[in-house]
C-alpha cells in the first residue's frame, strides 16, 4: 500500500497544490492504516477491512475531531484509487464521520486586544517585530501560516493591502489597518531582507516560533484564558461581526471557502447577544 500512498501523496502535493501541514497529516493517517493492515493487497481492502481499523483507533481513545481526519483521508485515498483504476470498487465510499462537538472558538475582547498589542517594547528591535506581528494578525485576520509566508513586496502601504497566499496556495488581497502599517513601517526601519518576519539568525519566523512570541505576551498582558496564534483571528471575525461587518464580507477576509466555516462566529456574537439580555432585561 505504501507505494499508492506515496502516489497520492504526490498528487496532492503536485495537482491540488496542498499545504505541507495537510500533505503530513495525509500521511501519518494513512500510514496508521498501512501498518494495521500490514502486507493486505489493495485489491483485497474492503468496507470491512476499513471498519476494523476503525473500531481499532477508536481503542485508543482519539477525538473525534481526529477519527473524523483519519476517515476524511481514507476516503479521499480510495477515492483517488478509484478514479486512477488502481482499484475496482471503492470501499471507503460507505464511511460515516462521526459528529463533531461544536465548540466556540475563544476569542479575546477589545480590552484584552489593546493590552495584547501594547505588551512589546519599542525599545528594542525584536519588540518592534513582535509589534508588528501582533498588530497584523489582529488587523487583517490572516492565518499564521500566511503570515510567515508574506514577504516586503507583498505589503501595499499605498493602498492599504496585504497579498496573502492561503490554503492550496490560493491569493487573495487583505485590507490591512493604518496601525497595523505603522508598526511595519517601524519595524522595517530596522532590517532589509525580503522576508517580512524573520528570526535574530536571518531566518524566516516559523509557525511554532509565532506561537512561542504570542504566548510570551499572554503571559506579560496577564491575559487568563488559553489561548493560541488562531484565537487573533478569531477575535478578528468576532469584532468584525459585532461592529456591524456582513458574513459574506468576513468570509472573503478570512479565505474560508464554505460560508458554513464562518458562521460559527455568529454563534459567539448570539450567544454575546444572549447573555447582554439576560442580565440587562428585568423579564429575563
Amino acid at each position: 500500500m505504501d507505494r499508492y500512498i506515496e502516489k497520492f501523496i504526490r498528487y496532492l502535493e503536485i495537482e491540488r497544490n496542498a499545504s505541507k501541514h495537510t500533505l503530513i497529516n495525509y500521511s501519518v493517517d494513512l500510514k496508521s492504516l498501512s501498518e494495521f493492515l500490514k502486507e493486505e493487497p489493495i485489491e483485497k481492502i474492503d468496507y470491512i477491512s476499513l471498519r476494523r481499523y476503525l473500531a481499532h483507533i477508536k481503542e485508543q481513545n482519539l477525538s473525534k475531531v481526529s477519527i473524523a481526519r483519519k476517515i476524511a483521508s481514507i476516503r479521499s485515498f480510495f477515492k483517488f484509487l478509484f478514479r486512477e483504476g488502481i482499484i475496482k470498487n471503492n470501499p471507503a465510499s460507505s464511511l460515516s464521520t462521526p459528529k463533531r462537538d461544536k465548540h466556540l472558538p475563544k476569542f479575546l475582547d477589545e480590552k484584552e486586544i489593546v493590552i495584547l498589542l501594547e505588551s512589546p517594547d519599542l525599545e528594542s528591535e525584536a519588540g518592534l517585530r513582535d509589534r508588528a506581528i501582533l498588530e497584523t494578525l489582529y488587523s487583517t485576520g490572516i492565518r499564521v501560516s500566511e503570515l510567515v509566508g508574506l514577504n516586503v513586496e507583498h505589503i501595499d502601504q499605498i493602498g492599504g493591502v496585504i497579498k496573502v497566499y492561503g490554503k492550496g496556495k490560493k491569493e487573495r488581497i487583505v485590507p490591512i489597518g493604518g496601525r497595523a502599517l505603522q508598526a511595519i513601517r517601524d519595524y522595517l526601519k530596522k532590517r532589509d531582507a525580503k522576508a517580512l518576519f524573520f528570526n535574530k539568525n536571518g531566518g524566516r519566523l516559523t509557525d511554532r516560533s509565532i506561537r512561542r512570541i504570542i504566548n510570551k505576551y499572554i503571559t506579560k498582558a496577564s491575559i487568563q484564558q488559553k489561548i493560541s496564534p488562531h484565537t487573533l483571528r478569531h477575535s478578528f471575525a468576532t469584532h468584525m461581526l459585532d461592529h456591524g461587518a456582513d458574513l459574506r464580507s468576513v468570509q472573503e477576509l478570512l479565505g474560508h471557502a464554505n460560508l458554513s466555516t464562518t458562521q460559527i462566529y455568529t454563534h459567539i456574537t448570539t450567544e454575546r447577544l444572549k447573555s447582554a439580555y439576560q442580565k440587562s432585561h428585568p423579564r429575563a
